[in-house]
């Protein structure tokens, strides 16, 4: 559905109570009759129905052994209900019921009798988290259960489940609502399978492995950059071994700093073994020492300690490589040895990579004199030539002009893979100059094709493959791909809130919720960008969850958010939307893309505004022009021929790419 066709929809936020009973397709015709003339009574004889119903405020629809009941007068409603409906089949009837309650968007609609019917993410979330429970039970979405505890009184009887997987793997909290007299204290038996099944994949995939960034014990403590490149050095290593799954990065580097315990690394990682280690660095002598753990019982199954001069350093990654192999009972195919390099060039290109994970422009400019450094000292270092083409990537865009960044980008990339065209992570950015600089699509899927060849394990490989399928309308390559990205990279915030926005982009509001929660869960502050969940919430109707988010994170980072001036002119508050849009762009410095200017311009109504900023967005190359095809937020600019010329000067093809669009 696109935004166009949103605004004739009604969409307001329902009280959903969804309920069915269990094994009533065992049941015999007549008892099926039987318990629906019951259940029909009981309901009938709500307290909460009837006000409801007097005011108004409810639509009920049956579902053959159940019902939905949509309250539109209070949050609390469909709680109250369930309680008094469970009291009173437990009373009456002994009906075996369960129920599920979320609030969310919903929107009236007429089925195929002309009879009222309700549809929309909130009918289609309570209805999962019904589908949790046994008979007995009265389930709430993670929102309900917020809402509630708000209030003194209901505090005692929410009890967390925690995460369930629901339809198409989607993750969703859920929140077991009991007293004394009604509700069903047990773990739901699906929570119960699901903690059985993970403790078999405990058992059963003992081949798995996350490598946590080295602490410094140097007395100087300045040898942060080096205990993090080891360990890179050494995850990179056994990404390489058959039959090992290795944890990303990023991932596995989020736990840097934090009081984790490793059975809850393990199990946020989807692994069984982590090693850890130290690094204390005096002079040239370099002291390492290294542990592989059984997450599931704590045990080292090996540990070692090892002393050497940096110039021994890189026989000593392959001697732990090695080890841990051993360790696990492994096979380490037997490559070639790599070529020789300098010691110091290495200590500089850790340096660089080290800068080059943080997200600020001055970060991202010290990596670049370390790369540089590392390629005076060996102009035959391909990988540094690769870290040069990541910074300026990062740095186009957020603080640079794509034309400026981009040509840096395709050099640097260019001459890694004249060097070793076996770097996969060279061909997504060349992959990504093709795109952006030449808006090749063609050349750019090769090179993406490729980097996945070389390194299906890859991030980097998966995520921007993700990227490129979902701008040319690809959906089913581009969920592929990120479903992958997903698994490879659980803790990556980046992964997580972009996931968030694919998502969106696909109408697939469950798992863009759960992947933007997943992403706040990670970083409440959302430091360095905006939070996807917050445009999920807006295209939802949640204005004011919206409004709440963007606020949160503009109070950390000081930036005015894009996506707050958006959501202000869909409600209508124009004047608060163009403030908002003025401080945006002063707060991004010296350069701002013009189709993040448009898409306010669009919210506004004021379409030629729009398309001035897309051709100033064409003419200076931006990065995420060839998302605005199937961003929902330029839907209302679909029919117009200066959109469409637009995209086809892009490489995209207009009906194919809005075919992919809800």
């Amino acid at each position: 559905m696109t935004v166009g066709s949103e605004t004739n929809v009604q969409l307001e936020i329902g009280h959903v109570l969804f309920m069915d009973m269990v094994g009533y397709s065992k049941l015999l015709l007549d008892e099926q009759r039987e318990l629906q003339e019951q259940l029909t009574q009981i309901v009938r004889n709500s307290e909460q129905v009837r006000a409801a119903e007097a005011a108004g405020r409810l639509i009920r629809v049956p579902t053959g052994d159940g019902m939905a009941l949509v309250f539109f007068n209070s949050p609390e409603a469909p709680v109250r209900c369930a309680i008094e409906i469970s009291q009173a089949a437990k009373d009456s009837s002994h009906i075996p019921l369960r129920i599920g309650i979320h609030s969310g968007p919903v929107n009236e609609v007429r089925d195929v009798n002309d009879q009222t019917n309700v549809a929309g993410a909130g009918v289609n979330i309570a209805q999962r988290v019904m589908d949790c429970g046994d008979a007995g039970h009265i389930l709430l979405s993670k929102r309900v259960a917020e809402d509630l505890s708000q209030a003194r009184f209901w505090r005692p009887y929410l009890h967390d489940l925690g995460e369930f997987e629901a339809k198409h793997g989607v993750g969703i909290f859920v929140v077991n609502l009991y007293t004394d007299e009604v509700g069903n204290p047990e773990l739901p038996s699906k929570l119960k399978q699901a903690q059985q099944d993970l403790l078999s994949k405990s058992t059963s995939q003992t081949r798995s492995i996350a490598v946590l960034p080295f602490n410094d014990l140097s007395p100087a403590e300045d040898q942060d950059y080096f205990g993090d490149g080891m360990a890179e050095e050494i995850l990179t290593a056994l990404a390489k071994v058959d039959g090992l799954r290795v944890a990303a990065r990023r991932s596995s580097f989020w736990f840097k700093g934090k009081e984790a315990e490793l059975s809850e690394i393990a199990e946020k990682l989807s692994v069984c073994h982590v090693l850890e280690g130290s690094v204390r660095r005096d002079g040239n002598r370099v002291r390492i020492t290294a542990e592989l753990i059984d997450a599931c019982d704590g045990f080292t199954i090996w540990s070692e300690t090892y002393e050497r001069e940096m110039h021994g350093i890189f026989a000593l990654q392959d001697e732990i490589t090695r080890s841990i192999v051993d360790a696990l009972k492994l096979k380490l195919a037997i490559s070639p040895p790599p070529p020789s390099r300098s010691t110091d060039a290495y200590e500089d290109f850790l340096q660089g990579l080290f800068y080059s994970d943080k997200s600020t422009e001055d970060a991202l400019r010290r990596s670049l004199e370390f790369f540089e450094r590392a390629l005076e000292k060996d102009p035959k270092f391909s990988r540094a030539w690769t870290g040069i083409a990541k910074a300026w990537l990062w740095l186009a865009d957020a603080y640079v002009p794509p034309l400026e960044a981009y040509p840096k980008v395709r050099d640097a990339a260019t001459n890694a893979l004249r060097i070793d065209d076996g770097d996969a992570e060279a061909h997504v950015y060349l992959g990504e100059a093709k795109r952006v600089l030449d808006w090749d699509l063609d050349g750019a899927a090769q090179e993406f094709c490729r980097a996945v060849e070389l390194d299906p394990k890859s991030t980097p490989s998966n995520y921007f493959s993700a990227a490129f399928w979902a701008a040319r309308g690809e959906r089913e390559e581009a969920l592929t791909y990120l479903r992958r990205t997903a698994k490879i990279d659980p803790a990556s915030l980046w992964v997580n809130n972009f996931a968030c926005e694919l998502y969106r982009y696909f109408g697939l509001h469950d798992e863009a919720i759960a992947a933007g929660e997943r992403a706040l869960q990670l970083d409440p502050t959302f430091l360095y960008g905006e939070p996807l969940l917050a445009a999920l919430y807006r295209e939802m109707g949640r204005f004011n969850d919206a409004i709440a988010l963007y606020k949160k994170t503009e109070n950390v980072s000081g930036r005015a958010a894009f996506g707050l001036a958006i959501t202000y002119a869909r409600m209508n508050r124009r004047e608060e939307a163009r403030e908002t849009l003025q401080a945006a762009i002063a707060t991004r410095g010296s350069y701002t893309p013009g189709d993040a200017i448009a898409h306010v311009h669009v919210a506004l109504q004021a379409n030629d505004d729009a398309i001035r900023e897309l051709q100033r967005a064409y003419e200076e190359h931006s990065s995420s022009l060839h998302f605005v095809g199937i961003a929902p937020e330029f839907a209302p600019l679909r029919p117009d021929k200066r959109f469409l010329s637009l995209l086809r000067q892009i490489g995209l093809e207009p009906e194919k790419v809005f075919a992919a669009a809800p």
